[in-house]
């Protein structure tokens, strides 16, 4: 029986790496790889069910799945993880001085249900009672024009979203004070340029992260692995392959960040950084599986629903299939 062909579309991240190179096969699989930016690969997926196996948003794909129209079914393999204390940009001429100051203010989004925002918000929920009726929200593209919400949404009424002039950015509406910030998962370019009065909420991103994931165990998951819905169902052996293979080449990335006898990594003192690390996170910094990172999940599921983007509460089994969370013993 000859191997399937099947188009798998991901970032090229270094836990990706041994699959598209190769040396990490899926067993059963012939894997014709695409490598594409995360807003490219999420259009095409959520609009057009471009790929067979593909990184997915968190947030898109629970959407759907609330709706019980999501064309993938996900594995836990989670490609992207981020701690989102560095996504959330002020204006510093306007008396910012605290998370607690955003309240009543006009703070740009390119989408309302990017899973950044998602955990962006629920931070400023959790910890400083920020919720996200307290801001209106400015919706754009962030550098090129006319960007819109992939999904659509029904939003609760005390949630306030305004759409920008189709022939600006929230970047220029930034760096022109025209509004008072931006949550968003990609640095702003008047930011990277050193743009006067734009800076960060948190000016010391590390340290409130590192105090956030001390007080909370939470390393949050911006993606996830999806196969295709109608694959999986003539093909049920692929989700727990996937997952094996996935695994594979995540030990194979992070057996490359300890090999000081001649790094792979161009950073200095990483074996110093991992160690500390590991220290404060465990051995594995970047557990895939269900049970390790349900805590996570349920966080990210319990905002999501509150922020009105899912319409009901979703469980975490619910985002996967079941033959991606058993697995064999010896």
């Amino acid at each position: 029986m000859s191997n399937l062909r099947l188009s798998v579309a991901m970032g090229n991240y270094d836990r990706m790496r041994p699959i598209i190179d190769g040396r990490v096969p899926i067993q059963g699989v012939d894997p014709l790889v695409m490598l594409q930016e995360p807003e490219e690969l999420f259009f095409r997926a959520f609009r057009n069910v471009d790929y067979d196996v593909c990184e997915l948003s968190l947030s898109s794909f629970v959407v759907r799945t609330a709706r019980g129209d999501c064309p993938y079914v996900g594995v836990p393999v989670f490609p992207s993880r981020f701690f989102r204390h560095t996504s959330i940009y002020i204006r510093t001429d306007r008396g910012i001085d605290k998370p607690e100051d955003l309240k009543g203010r006009r703070i740009g989004t390119p989408e309302y249900q990017l899973t950044a925002c998602v955990w962006a918000r629920a931070l400023l929920a959790d910890d400083y009672g920020v919720q996200p009726a307290d801001i209106t929200w400015v919706r754009g593209g962030i550098e090129e024009k006319g960007r819109v919400e992939k999904i659509s949404m029904n939003l609760p009424a005390d949630v306030m979203i305004e759409d920008i002039d189709p022939d600006t950015t929230l970047n220029e509406l930034l760096a022109a004070g025209e509004i008072d910030g931006m949550v968003t998962p990609r640095a702003p370019s008047c930011f990277k340029r050193g743009a006067e009065n734009v800076g960060r909420l948190f000016e010391d991103s590390e340290a409130a992260a590192r105090e956030y994931f001390a007080r909370t165990g939470i390393y949050p998951i911006m993606h996830l692995l999806g196969i295709r819905k109608a694959l999986l169902e003539q093909h049920p052996w692929l989700a727990g392959n996937i997952v094996k293979a996935f695994e594979a080449a995540k030990d194979l990335a992070a057996a490359d960040l300890v090999d000081i006898a001649a790094p792979k990594v161009m950073l200095p003192f990483l074996a110093e950084h991992l160690e500390a690390l590991q220290a404060m996170m465990g051995e594995d910094i970047w557990p895939y599986g269900l049970e390790k990172n349900r805590a996570v999940l349920e966080t990210f599921l319990r905002h999501h629903h509150a922020q009105g983007l899912s319409e009901r509460l979703v469980s975490v089994e619910e985002l996967f299939h079941p033959a991606s969370l058993d697995s064999f013993r010896i």
